[in-house]
């Protein structure tokens, strides 16, 4: 059972892992980085109790603890009550959600692993904007997708803006680092996967008539704007596009990968 605990001063030393979040939630990696994994919200936060990260501890209203007490039944880690107002001081800015959760990172699965046990897969390359990344790995769990691996240049699905864009479904969603770049494709490729990638050009392949054509898939998709690199256009099987009306030639990759993941979901 977690142990309810009321938190009356903004500097009481105990809420330290919540402590300036805007700031301090970053990659383990960067200046001042501490690489927790922070959800923000009660739906959030039950998630992240059902996962396999290690939750520390929590921070709430009152209100808020008592809706997650049937999760935290089996939890034995304190939960911070306090009022709005000492929390936003704690945290640095004001949060609507009313309650936070802070864990440990955990384990990354090995690509190989997560291939086995996979039939579709999204592969990125240069997915940086942090919400589009949290909206794909949303899309993905919604659509049965096995897993997401992350070519250069994607950000860390873990932070905190990901997380809470996802709905903390970049914690059900297997993801793994994919080295070198775009050579490790080999792999992919080695265990029954086709890498398809999505492109605008005219003369790439429908996305549809390539779902029909069934099999194992791994969906290449690339940064806004510039889209995929000449290399791993080059190294994929095939190249797929979603028909677009006149006049327009692509879509947010957040909402492009939705369609063809729901293309294959379909199937």
């Amino acid at each position: 059972m977690a142990q309810r605990i009321h938190v009356e001063q903004a500097g009481d030393p105990r809420v330290d892992d919540f402590r300036e979040l805007s700031t301090a939630d970053r990659r383990p990696d960067r200046p001042g980085g501490r690489g927790f994994v922070i959800a923000e919200g009660t739906v959030v936060v039950r998630r992240l109790l059902a996962s396999g990260y290690p939750v520390r501890s929590l921070l709430g209203v009152e209100r808020r603890i008592d809706e997650l007490a049937p999760d935290l039944a089996g939890v034995d880690v304190p939960a911070y009550i306090s009022s709005a107002e000492v929390m936003a001081e704690i945290v640095g800015f004001h949060l609507n959600r009313g309650v936070l959760a802070v864990a440990d990172r955990a384990p990354r699965p090995a690509v190989a692993d997560l291939l086995r046990t996979s039939n579709v897969i999204a592969v990125l390359e240069g997915v940086g904007d942090h919400e589009n990344l949290g909206a794909l790995f949303r899309n993905a769990a919604a659509l049965g997708v096995g897993g997401v691996v992350l070519g250069p240049g994607c950000s860390d699905p873990l932070y905190r803006r990901s997380v809470r864009v996802s709905m903390g479904n970049v914690l059900r969603v297997p993801f793994a680092p994919l080295e070198p770049w775009p050579d490790g494709l080999a792999l992919v490729k080695s265990n029954g996967f086709r890498v398809a990638a999505l492109t605008p050009r005219a003369d790439s392949v429908r996305l549809r008539d390539l779902a029909a054509a069934g099999g194992k898939v791994a969906l290449l998709l690339g940064s806004e704007g510039p889209g995929l690199s000449e290399e791993a256009l080059s190294a994929a099987d095939v190249a797929v596009r979603i028909p677009m009306a006149d006049g327009v030639d692509s879509l947010n990759v957040a909402t492009a990968a939705a369609v063809a993941f729901y293309e294959f979901a379909e199937r």
